[in-house]
């Protein structure tokens, strides 16, 4: 797991990824619905970006993004349903 702490340190992991993945920013925008402007915005660590968008680029990399540290997260998502957090 990644701890993000900053924008600039969730761009260097999803292109980290991307990279991984051998995915051009193009090929990754397409995969996620989003533009390629936004894409390279994301990994310049642009602090202003969409986090629905953000999550749509995370789950076409195979990923996904867990709150950890927050009280009542786990109780608050179990009572709802959702035994992963989510």
């Amino acid at each position: 797991m990644t701890s993000i702490h900053s924008p600039q340190q969730l761009g260097d992991a999803i292109r980290t990824a991307r990279k991984q993945l051998a995915l051009t920013q193009p090929q990754l925008a397409l995969a996620a619905g989003v533009g390629v402007r936004f894409v390279v915005e994301l990994e310049a660590g642009k602090p202003s970006v969409r986090l629905a968008l953000v999550l749509r680029v995370i789950d076409a990399l195979g990923g996904e993004m867990a709150l950890n540290g927050l009280p009542g997260v786990m109780a608050g998502a179990q009572r709802e349903g959702h035994a992963d957090g989510a």
